[in-house]
């Protein structure tokens, strides 16, 4: 499965996660960073997160709205974020549905690591889905990703 694909509208969904309900047509007006992640305290996922928390400043600079979206359960996510200070809320995707609504779900694996960017009219402008998910984009290259 594909999924949502770069110049195409993307899906709307609602989530809740660490930041409370999230719906991404609420967001209409404002460029959106989806990332999605195999899974809370895992090696990779752990990088990742902790490499934004600790580039708070990159971060702060995207002038995106920035959410990671993963499988696990909201209290998950809340006792990962607490856990390593995190700085960017995280969304429970528990059965998938958005993940492959943007084409980023493997069956018996679950989530990819991926990163969609979203321009202001609600427009898919960067989808960078990883192969392995043994690496991540950090800050700089989220900066890059919305450079549209």
């Amino acid at each position: 499965m594909i999924g949502a694909r770069e110049g195409q509208q993307a899906p709307d969904f609602e989530l809740e996660g660490t930041g409370g309900h999230f719906r991404l047509s609420d967001h209409h007006g404002k460029r959106v960073l989806l990332l999605f992640y195999p899974g809370d305290n895992t090696p990779v996922c752990t990088r990742q997160f902790c490499s934004y928390r600790d580039d708070s400043e990159t971060m702060e600079q995207l002038d995106a709205i920035v959410v990671g979206i993963s499988a696990q359960s909201e209290e998950s996510h809340m006792a990962f974020a607490a856990r390593y200070g995190l700085n960017v809320p995280l969304l429970a995707d528990a059965d998938g549905s958005v993940a492959k609504l943007y084409g980023v779900w493997r069956p018996v694996v679950g989530t990819k690591r991926a990163v969609i960017a979203i321009d202001e009219e609600g427009i898919i402008r960067h989808r960078h889905v990883h192969l392995l998910g043994l690496d991540y984009q950090d800050a700089s290259e989220l900066q890059e990703a919305l450079a549209f």
